[in-house]
Order: C-alpha cells, then sequence, then structure tokens
C-alpha cells in the first residue's frame, strides 16, 4: 500500500514516515503543495496523509483535487497543528477520514491508517 505524505515540516515527515514503513508501508513524501499535487496526478496514493498549511497548495486544496479532478475516493488523513473548527468543517465537507491534531499518538495513527486500508 502506497501513503503519500503531505507536510512541509521535513522533521515531521520523516517522522511519520519511519514510523509506517517499520509498519511495512510505502511511503512519498512531498514538502510542498506543487510536489504534491504532481504526485497525486502521476499515480494516486492508497492513503493521503497531509498537513492544511502547505506551500503552494493547501492540503484542502489537494483533497478538493482528489475528489473533485480526479475524482477519487482515497481516505485522507489531517494532521496538523490548527483545531480550527472551520478547517475541521471544511475538511469534512470534503469527505476526509480522519483530522489529528499535532503532537498526535503514533499507535493511534497507525491503527486509523491499518482500519483504512483494510
Amino acid at each position: 500500500m502506497k501513503i503519500l505524505i503531505c507536510e512541509d515540516n521535513k522533521l515531521a515527515s520523516r517522522v511519520i514516515a519511519t514510523f509506517l514503513k517499520r509498519k511495512g508501508y510505502n511511503i512519498e513524501i512531498a514538502s510542498d503543495g506543487n510536489e504534491a499535487m504532481e504526485k497525486i496526478r502521476t499515480g494516486v496514493p492508497d492513503l493521503l496523509i497531509t498537513d492544511i498549511h502547505l506551500p503552494y497548495y493547501s492540503g484542502l486544496e489537494l483533497i478538493r483535487y482528489m475528489r473533485k479532478d480526479l475524482n477519487r475516493k482515497t481516505p485522507v488523513i489531517i494532521v496538523t497543528a490548527f483545531s480550527d473548527p472551520q478547517f475541521r468543517s471544511k475538511a469534512s465537507e470534503l469527505g476526509i477520514s480522519d483530522y489529528f491534531v499535532k503532537p498526535f499518538d503514533d499507535e493511534v495513527l497507525i491503527d486509523r491508517i491499518a482500519s483504512l486500508l483494510k
């Protein structure tokens, strides 16, 4: 299973990628919205983990692109430092699978990913 992590904080993306690789997942990382958009365009992942605030395109714009332009129902997990109800609402309208606020419990994220990819 291929998971795309879209996170502009290099340390955060490496941490998430490392524990997911240990669980056997194939990981791709995009450090900004342009890179993420290209990776989504050339091969939609089995699961998308994205921050909301990214350079060039936001996480919400990436989700909208996948849902509206590509018509994909790919599971999406938002991992962000912002617990703003407005962002949660907009993300829910786009059909996200879950919303984690940093810092989060790695095992809870792993369990959620496993359930989404069954």
